[in-house]
Order: structure tokens, then sequence, then C-alpha cells
């Protein structure tokens, strides 16, 4: 089987390591030549686990013009970027470029599918983008369009990829849902997890997906804010909460705010949709205003600590990416957290295992950057966790209070235990 996938960005790079796995023959389709010419000699753009080895095998082939290897493919996926525009929609340009490139070179009956995350109704732009396209060259080639979301966590994309524990195909046509079943029935040999539905509740499911987690996180820090009001523990409150087998556990976490590509913006799109079409979110609005207040709730821990006087802190950072076993910092908190302790005169250290070349393409000179999490708590007068990667998980207590010039610590995702760090004579502040 033969399938091209545009846009060789996280999704479409880990789509195609993952159906080449499977023995599929895929061509990756980037205008950026320079992207194309590094992945050919192995280069890999982005991090991720499990997504170098796959690409290393050599089973993918790459290529900077559709029409290069448009002719036997069965199915064509978009996976461009769909970054949020300033009113908080969807940007749909490389999505429409797309679609009307697939109806410039189209020769042959193909399935065009979206994996791209996109409002209801664009799979339809698609469509038309296609059939406008074709006429304008005087063909009129059959094609169907599908809705394919993808559900991928950054840090365990290839895991996700292989055992989904779902994949939903939006089609209308009979063939359409043939060739996509036979797509993916190497994916589903030990249980048959794919799910049919119509194109516009497959381009709904994923945005529902994503604002249903980023409302139980937003809750949680809600919650977590309250405990610290109240003297109830946050953390004890979460285990009676997903203890109960009509809300479960996940995303239960308290912490100092969401990030990355997906959920600021897909809560963002789905927002938009909703204004667009008269009607309001109004517990997602709730949902994007509690995590905006939530990404600066360290930095408030630490005004108060200091009584406001700030100016000439150091402070240290573990962790910049938004989330661990990723360099992804788009939407981090702790983008927000270090403007605002620069704004406020520190002088910020961060340390994080994979982002310090992410970092330094976003902040320069900025700030310090540390050769390990020792080194960056060096002198410094508050240590500040953001993102809980496993270095950071069991420290040598000692050895960072005898480095820092005040041993307060800052725990922005609950992953310490208080008592030990008192211990060692350190204070010891969380969320919630």
């Amino acid at each position: 089987m033969n399938i091209v996938i545009v846009g060789t960005g996280y999704v479409g790079l880990v789509s195609g390591a993952c159906f080449s796995d499977m023995g599929i023959c895929v061509t990756c389709v980037d205008i950026d030549q320079g992207k194309i010419e590094r992945l050919r000699h192995g280069e890999i753009p982005i991090y991720e686990a499990g997504l170098e080895t796959a690409v290393a095998a050599g089973r993918l082939h790459f290529a900077t013009d559709l029409a290069e290897c448009v002719s036997d493919a069965e199915v064509i996926f978009c996976c461009v970027d769909t970054p949020p525009a300033e009113d908080g929609s969807a940007d749909l340009r490389n999505v429409i470029a797309v679609a009307r490139r697939v109806g410039e070179v189209l020769d042959h009956y193909a399935v065009v599918a979206t994996k791209s995350t996109v409002p209801v109704g664009t799979t339809r732009v698609v469509e038309r983008t296609i059939r406008e396209a074709m006429t304008a060259r005087g063909v009129a080639v059959e094609f169907d369009v599908a809705s394919n979301p993808e559900f991928l966590k950054e840090g365990v994309a290839v895991k996700d990829f292989m055992s989904p524990d779902r994949v939903v195909v939006g089609v209308e046509s009979a063939r359409a849902r043939a060739i996509m079943s036979r797509l993916y029935k190497p994916f589903m040999l030990v249980s048959d997890r794919l799910i049919f539905t119509d194109i516009a509740s497959a381009e709904m499911i994923k945005y529902a997906s994503n604002s249903m987690l980023a409302t139980r996180i937003s809750f949680m820090n809600d919650m977590a804010n309250l405990c610290e009001k109240v003297g109830a523990d946050v953390n004890m409150v979460r285990k009676g909460v997903g203890t109960d087998t009509r809300i479960g556990n996940k995303f239960l976490y308290a912490g100092c705010g969401y990030g990355g590509s997906c959920f600021p913006k897909d809560v963002k799109a789905l927002i938009r949709t909703a204004a667009e079409h008269g009607c309001r979110m109004e517990v997602l609005e709730a949902v994007e205003r509690v995590n905006e207040r939530q990404k600066r709730v360290l930095f408030d821990k630490l005004d108060k600590y200091y009584g406001g006087a700030l100016a000439g802190r150091e402070v240290a950072l573990w962790g910049l990416s938004f989330k661990p076993e990723t360099d992804d910092m788009r939407e981090a908190p702790s983008l927000v957290t270090i403007d605002l302790l620069l704004k406020a005169g520190c002088l910020v250290r961060v340390y994080d295992p994979v982002a310090m070349d992410e970092c330094r393409r976003r902040l320069g000179a900025a700030v310090y950057y540390g050769r390990d999490m020792y080194d960056v708590v060096a002198g410094a007068d508050a240590l500040m966790l953001l993102t809980e990667w496993k270095e950071f998980r069991m420290p040598d207590w000692r050895a960072v209070k005898s480095a820092m010039r005040c041993g307060v610590v800052f725990d922005g995702r609950n992953i310490y235990d208080g008592r030990e760090l008192r211990e060692t004579g350190m204070e010891y502040y969380r969320i919630g």
C-alpha cells in the first residue's frame, strides 16, 4: 500500500514513521528543501522518544513536491500545522494550500485525509478546493475526503500511534471506508478500536477530547487554589475524587498550568467556532482564564515569599518544556514564569534535559543555561520545578541546599515530599 503524507512536522513525521514500520510505503512531502535534505540524512528536527529509530530504519521516502510521488498513492494525508490566528481561530492557509496542490496534480482515485487539527467544516472546504483546482486544469478525477484526527501525546507519540486507544475516521463512501480500514488493519490485530463516523463528528471529536482534558486540568488547579485557602490538601482531594469510577484519575493533577501545541490552541479554536455559530462555550472560556492565571502561580508564591523584593534575586528553574519527554516549549508555563521573573529584575538560571536549544532559540542570552540540574542551582535564591522530568524526581537535596544561597523550593508539579525537604533544612511550597 502506498500513501503520501504532506507535512513533516510532529504529526506528519510520527505518522509516516509508524505507518512505514508496518510495511506501508510512505513518502513524506515538505516544501522546506533544507528540512527534507536533513531528513534524508537521518537528522530529526524534533525530539520524540522512539522516532529516531523508526526514521533510521530507512523505510521512509522524502520529497519536496507532491507531484513527484502522488501517482500511485491510495491515501494522501494532510498533516500541516494550523496555528492560532489573532482571533483564536485556526489558521487554515496551509491546509488550503495542500488541498489546492492535490487538485493540481491528482490523476487517479485516492482518499484525501485531513489529519491536521481543523474546525468542523474544514474537510468540506478541502473537498471544494480540490474540485476547484481540478476544474481549473480541465479534469474531473474521482476522489474521496476523510477526517482522521490524531490523538498523539507528545513524549509517547510513537507508542500512542502503534497501540492507539482509538482511531477515528470520518468518511462518507464505502470505498473510502474500505481503504482506511485496510490502512489501519495492522494496528488493530489485538483489538478493533477503529471508529467510523460522519466527517463533521470526526472533526469535532478531536476538539472535544482536548477541551475536556484541559477542563479537568483547570478544574483541579482551581480546586488546588481553594484548598490552600481552606487548609485542605489537593493531593488527598485528587485521590478521593479519582477513585470515583464515574470520574477516573486521569488529568486530575494540580500544577502550574497546561501548555503545548494542542490544548491552548484547540480550546481557543473551539471557542471561536462556537462564536461563529452564535454560541458561547462558557465553560471553556473559564478553562482558558484559569489556565492563564495558573501559569503565574509560582511567580506569585515567590513574590509573596520575598515580600515583593525580587530585584537581583537569582532563581533556578528545573524544566522548560511544557511536559516531559519533549523539547516543545509552545505555550509552556516556563515562558510565562521566565518573563515575569525577568520583568521583576531577577537573574534567571535554567536547565532542561532536552529543551535547552529550543530555549536558546526563543530567549537567547536573557537567561543563564546550566550544565546540569546541580550547576543551575549554584548561588540561587530559589528553585522552581516546572516540568516533572524523571531526573528531577529524586535529587540529592543536601547537595542542592549546600549549592543554593537560600534553600527554598517551589514545586509546580507536586512531585516532592515536603517532609523530606524540610528534614534537610529546606523550605518547600507546592500547589494546593
